[in-house]
Parts: structure tokens; C-alpha cells; sequence
């Protein structure tokens, strides 16, 4: 049987490999002092039903406005979290709202012709800086500077494991893995523009599962961020699981979606 809140923890537990946390009666407010332009750096995570919604707004403010972060909030079950909401936009927050599947791999290589172009590599001291490049030029990942300091974090994490793509010695794609305990999370899979179309995500995807596969671990998840990428993993065996809506409150900055777009 599914179990939703495993699945916000292993999110949670993502999300605490490269940010600060602390725990609090809401629930888990991630930072990162060093990079406060990273959104999921730097967010209060709220998964339970908020029983002081006039109370919450004003401690998250102040929190994150002593460090010179932007007040940002994560919220699940938004259904019975409409008073919150509400108490939120009255001090001012703007509000989206997410559709944020997850998906579960059948266990199902699927696969592919070889491809003589490319050769995949694990991300070391020796070629860390153009993986680095590759995935600071990927405009849905917010650019260079935004994800320098966090990628290097992530890097020397021993739970993450990074990849990097060549094509005809070229680096172009990048991914990588978080794995905690039974669960191994997919993350940051893509393809520098004028290299996309070439299948080369199919390429990593292929190669990271028989990584899975050989590493003995039986779930492996993506959390697609549109349905054009849901579909793409359908076709290398993701299954949608679970569709969750999250709300995503911001005292100021960019919406979501308009980085998403």
C-alpha cells in the first residue's frame, strides 16, 4: 500500500542533504544562508493541517527575514489548509498552486540502441566543473548562480551521486541520484539546449536504472515538474503514483510556475 507521508519524508530527507533545518510545532523550516536564492533551500515545509493559522504567518516571517531570506512556504493536504491560506495572502504572500506528480519505476529496463556518440560519466573532482556548467546553463534550473553553491553541497554529499553526459566528448546532459535507505530519488535530468532532441535523457534515464538495478534498490522516484517530463518517463517505465496538489506561498520573487514556463 502507498504510504503518502513516507513519500513527504523522503522529500524532506532530500531536501535536508543541502539546506539547513529546523524542526518547529508547523513543521520543518529548510535555509540556507549561503544561497538564499534557492527556493528549495529555503522554504517552510508544511505537511499537517495548521491548527494556529493566525499565528504561523508571523513566526515564518520573522525567521526568515532575520537570516535576508524571503519568507517562502511549501504546503500539502491544501484542502485543510484554506484558513492558513487565507491568513497568509492577508499579510500579503502571493499564492500558486502546484500539480506535483510522483512517479515509481516498474523495475523494467527498457532497452535502447547503443549509442556510439555518448559516453556517461560519474561526476568527480576531475570533471565537476564542467557538470557544474552544464546544469548552470539549464534555464529551468534557475542559472549558475543560483544552483553554484548547492550543487557543490550536493556533490559532497555520500547520499547523492552525480552524472554527466558527453556527446562526441561534448558534455551536454547531467543528472543525479539521492538515495535514502530502500528509496533512490531521480533528480536535475537535462539537456542543454542545442543538444536536445537527440534522445540523450533517454540515454542517462537508461543508464541510471541499471545503476538502481545493480545497487539492489527496489524503488526509484521522479518528481517530474510538468507533464510533458511526466510523459517522457512513461516511456522509460515511470508510473504516475500519486498526484499531489502543493501550495506555494512567497512574500516576494518569482512564482513557480513562471520558472517552470
Amino acid at each position: 500500500m502507498l504510504n503518502v507521508r513516507e513519500l513527504l519524508m523522503l522529500d524532506i530527507s532530500y531536501l535536508g542533504a543541502f539546506s539547513k533545518r529546523k524542526d518547529t510545532s508547523w513543521g520543518p523550516f529548510f535555509y540556507n544562508e549561503n544561497q538564499p536564492g534557492y527556493y528549495d533551500s529555503n522554504h517552510a515545509h508544511i505537511v499537517d493541517e495548521c491548527r494556529n493559522p493566525q499565528l504561523m504567518p508571523d513566526e515564518i516571517i520573522q525567521f526568515y527575514q532575520a537570516k535576508k531570506i524571503v519568507p517562502r512556504l511549501y504546503i500539502y493536504n491544501v484542502e485543510v489548509q484554506q484558513k492558513l491560506i487565507h491568513e497568509l495572502k492577508i499579510r500579503g504572500f502571493g499564492y500558486e498552486e502546484l500539480d506535483s506528480p510522483i512517479q515509481l519505476w516498474n523495475n523494467q529496463v527498457i532497452e535502447i540502441r547503443n549509442n556510439k556518440h555518448v559516453v556517461i560519466e560519474v561526476v568527480t573532482d576531475e570533471n565537476y566543473q564542467e557538470a557544474l556548467d552544464v546544469e548552470g546553463s539549464i534555464k529551468e534550473f534557475g542559472g549558475k548562480e543560483s544552483i553554484e553553491k548547492v550543487y557543490r553541497e550536493q556533490f559532497n554529499h555520500p547520499f547523492f551521486t552525480h552524472y554527466l553526459l558527453r556527446y562526441d566528448g561534448v558534455p551536454c546532459s547531467t543528472a543525479c541520484i539521492f538515495e535514502d535507505e530502500k528509496h533512490i530519488r531521480m533528480e536535475s535530468v537535462a539537456t542543454v539546449e542545442e543538444y536536445r532532441g537527440k534522445g540523450l535523457i533517454g540515454e542517462l534515464i537508461h543508464y541510471i536504472q541499471k545503476e538502481v538495478e545493480n545497487r539492489g534498490v527496489k524503488q526509484l522516484w521522479v518528481y517530474p515538474i510538468n507533464d510533458w517530463v511526466g510523459k517522457l518517463y512513461e516511456k522509460y517505465g515511470f508510473q504516475t503514483v500519486i498526484n499531489l496538489t502543493m501550495g506555494h506561498a512567497f512574500l516576494s520573487g518569482k512564482r513557480i510556475n513562471e520558472i517552470r514556463n
